[in-house]
């Protein structure tokens, strides 16, 4: 299943070399079809039906890929340094507007 980019980009820097190929990691897995759960990924209903969040641990920060699984693709959201326990509602807006604009152009 293919991997479409709707924001955020996966690279080094600013992620490690480490982080890079561990998120790389768990996106083929997820490409293969795996469902992932705790630790490495978890639902975020906040955001929409079918959409989640990768945890990518890196040196001195934790990543976030914010995802959908649809029936053709992965989609990704949105790719950010995680700073505070709770995702900030301008990040969740985004991600559900890009959503939006996807599934109506779609």
């Amino acid at each position: 299943m293919p991997l479409a980019w709707l924001h955020g980009e996966i690279k080094t820097p600013p992620m490690s070399l480490y982080a890079r190929l561990e998120a790389g990691h768990l996106l083929r897995r997820l490409q293969r079809g795996e469902l992932l759960s705790m630790p490495v990924s978890r639902p975020m209903p906040a955001i929409g039906a079918r959409c989640h969040e990768l945890r990518v641990a890196d040196a001195d920060v934790t990543w976030r890929v914010f995802y959908r699984i649809d029936p053709d693709a992965i989609l990704i959201l949105e790719v950010l340094k995680k700073k505070t326990v709770t995702t900030p509602n301008a990040v969740l807006q985004a991600c559900r507007r890009r959503l939006a604009e996807y599934d109506r152009i779609r």
